[in-house]
């Protein structure tokens, strides 16, 4: 079983040394691509870039690429989006109210409700361009919140890569991805976000 768990590791790593440069652009790349798409898995990417470029550096580019892809994310919305879902949507009534709640959260809470790796991103950025919130506020929510998620996902992802080594390590992962999501649940409780 270690074996198998050693090859996987070097295939891993082999993969990212054979695309040099360019496994890290792709990664960028998608992550921003992520932020309008979200079925893509982030923290794959976030991964590739910690392992390519090593924790700080990787952490600093998938930071930027995350926030960049949801500033872009945001104005899309804003600007084409609205007018459309308008138009699709039935009961005016419940979107307004929908977007109106989104918009008067407060800098703090949006802080911490993005800063949980559990939190569909690509939502609070379609919501946010909806509601017509403030780019600063949207933006400093993003750029704080990003900071967490980004640095949760780049150590559960280095760890899982790490634990290929050391299976008895996936422990501790498989921990940290609980706490994390009983503390999504807790947090979509008190702000009651359905």
């Amino acid at each position: 079983m270690q074996e198998i768990f050693s090859n996987i590791y070097d295939f891993l790593m082999n993969a990212v040394a054979a695309l040099g440069v360019y496994g890290p652009i792709l990664g960028c790349f998608l992550i921003i691509i992520e932020s309008i798409l979200p079925m893509l898995p982030l923290f794959v990417f976030i991964t590739m870039n910690t392992l390519a470029f090593g924790k700080i550096l990787g952490f600093l580019i998938s930071w930027l690429c995350t926030v960049m892809g949801c500033v872009l994310s945001y104005f899309l919305t804003k600007k084409l989006g609205a007018k459309y879902v308008e138009r699709k949507m039935t009961d005016k009534s419940i979107l307004k109210k929908f977007l109106h709640y989104v918009k008067n959260l407060k800098t703090q809470q949006l802080t911490v409700i993005m800063a949980i790796p559990f939190t569909p991103a690509f939502a609070y950025n379609l919501a946010a361009g909806l509601a017509n919130m403030k780019f600063s506020k949207f933006f400093v929510t993003i750029l704080i919140s990003k900071i967490f998620l980004v640095y949760f996902w780049s150590e559960i992802g280095t760890g899982l890569v790490d634990s290929l080594k050391n299976p008895t390590s996936l422990l501790a992962v498989g921990i940290m991805v609980i706490i994390a999501y009983i503390a999504s649940i807790i947090v979509n409780k008190l702000f009651k976000i359905n």
